[in-house]
Parts: C-alpha cells; structure tokens; sequence
C-alpha cells in the first residue's frame, strides 16, 4: 500500500490543474495519505504569537495533487475514508484577528478593533481530547474528519482557504471515517487534494479554527464513468448528503437542497416536486462553515426514505 506525503517545501496552498501530481493511484486503490495541520505543524506552545507564526494566505496546506488514473472531465470521483489517525498528541485551536464568524473580517468590515490572538493546546488522549484543564467540564470526544477535500476545477487555482463547487475547504465533519465523498471530475487525472485535518469541531466552526491536528488516513478511491456532478456529495451508513458553499448563507443552502432534490429525482426514483415537498418535512440541515470565503451547507437526506427501487 503506497504512502502518499505532504513534503517540506511542496506544500499546495491552492486547488487547481497547474501543480504535477505528488503520487498516481488506479480506481479501486487503497492508499495511505499523510497531512499537517492548518499551521504547517508550527505550534507547539499556547505562548506563540500565531499573527508571527503564519503568514496568510500560505496555511491549510494540503498533500496532493494525487491523479487518479483513467479519470476524465464528466466522471465522478468517489472517496471512502477507511480510517483516520491522528498522529500528535494534542490538537491546536486559536483566536486569529480578522478571522472567524463573530469578528470584523475583509469579508465583513466593522470598526471594531480585531480580536486579540490566542492560542490553546488541546491534549489528546485515547479517542477524547481535554479542551481546557482549568474548565470543569466533561472531555471532547474525538471524531477526526478532514476539513478540505476537493478535485481541481477546469481553469482556476483556487486558495485552500476557500469552499465551492470543487469541494475545498468546506469544514463539513461529514468528511469523516466510514463515509464515501463523491466530487466531479474537471481534469484528467481528477487532481485530489485533501489536508486540514480535525480531531473535533462544532457546526459552523464559529471562531474559524477547529481543534487542529495532523493525521494518516487510510483511503480508498472509485471512479464512475460518464457520470457528472455539479457539487460535491456525501454517502453514509444513515444519510445521502449535499453541500453547497456560497455567500450569502441562504444561497449555500439554495445549491444544497436543489442538488438533494435532483439526486433523488435522477437516482431515487422520486418525482421533482414531491422530493423537494418530502424534504421540506424530513431533511436536516448541518451549517458547516460560517467562516471561510464562502459558507457551507450540508442537506442530509434519510435513507429510510429512499424508494425501494
């Protein structure tokens, strides 16, 4: 089983059709990737000066691009998570001004002062991580996913910071062990990307950092042919999933219901208008990020009411 790793100095800051691909795999293959952390593995103290550490726009680097042989423009690419390890003994959150849901950005200006910088050290053990030893509260449980996942677009580079129809950084914990992701094919080759690994986060990833971690997951890749999606997709044990990244929030959830309804109307068998009425009474919604350049949103539908077809 061939390990693919992200390399000191070849770190991809960006998704998109203009790096040489890091490693080749065939459809059905299973392989190991390696990842950072969002801050390149840097902090290893709460005392840091994170505004010193990193230098925007170069985190959240990510291991690939990884071609996928045989994979053409108007294919789907699926990806199984067999496994994630998390292989640091503690996970790194931080306060970063300008950054996150509840602060003045450049997205969204204000005259309020940034926030002040932070950074916290959250100690793994076994599968629970201590959020903070001075808080009287019980242990986060871990339940590692990779925030950023996503295949190069026809044209664009796109930063590693940002959502969109490729996958990216979407921050959607859905992302995780036991799950197939599914997203188009623009290239040959499909150009997969993934990093920015999480041992924990809450919905929505309010303050823009979630418990940092790097990892070794163990994955498995399947190509189907011909076969085109607009947006990314996610299929578990429970749900058949649909995310959509855009600004504002509302037109995230917009792209996520209109790509539920039309999966259930091309596969599932259900008529356009009843599915989208069906899911009015039986979806559920997971905000994924309310953070990054764009939101995103996740529209999970349940698979006991699929028709049986």
């Amino acid at each position: 089983m061939q390990t693919i790793k992200n390399i000191s100095g070849n770190y991809s800051y960006v998704i998109g059709p203009y790096s040489d691909p890091v490693a080749s795999v065939l459809p059905d293959e299973t392989f190991i990737v390696e990842t950072l952390d969002a801050f390149e593995n840097k902090i290893d103290s709460p005392n840091v000066d994170i505004t010193k550490l990193i230098e925007l726009p170069y985190v959240n680097p990510l291991t690939g691009p990884i071609f996928i042989e045989g994979a053409e423009k108007g294919d789907t690419l699926s990806v199984t998570i067999n496994s994630i390890e998390l292989t640091r003994d503690y996970a790194v959150s931080a306060l970063i001004p300008e950054f996150g849901g509840l602060c003045s950005t450049l997205f969204t200006r204000s005259l309020q002062d940034p926030l002040p910088p932070r950074v916290m050290l959250h100690p793994i053990t076994g599968d629970e991580m201590i959020f903070s030893e001075d808080l009287a509260i019980p242990n986060i449980k871990c339940e590692p996913f990779y925030g950023t996942i996503g295949t190069a677009p026809e044209l664009e580079a796109i930063t590693s910071l940002s959502p969109g129809v490729h996958g990216g950084n979407m921050d959607a914990a859905d992302v995780c062990v036991g799950n197939t992701i599914m997203l188009p094919v623009n290239v040959p080759g499909a150009l997969l990307y993934i990093g920015d690994g999480h041992a924990a986060q809450g919905d929505a990833e309010v303050c823009g950092v979630a418990a940092e971690v790097p990892t070794k997951g163990v994955l498995t890749v399947r190509l189907f042919k011909e076969k085109t999606i607009n947006t990314p997709r996610i299929d578990s044990k429970e749900y058949i999933m649909t995310i959509g990244s855009a600004r504002p929030m509302e037109d995230a959830a917009r792209i996520a219901f209109y790509e539920l309804v039309i999966w259930l109307v091309d596969e599932f068998g259900f008529e356009k208008l009843t599915a989208y009425q069906l899911c009015s009474q039986i979806a559920k919604v997971r905000v994924a990020n309310m953070v990054d350049i764009l939101y995103s949103v996740v529209a999970k539908f349940p698979k006991n009411y699929l028709l049986n077809l």
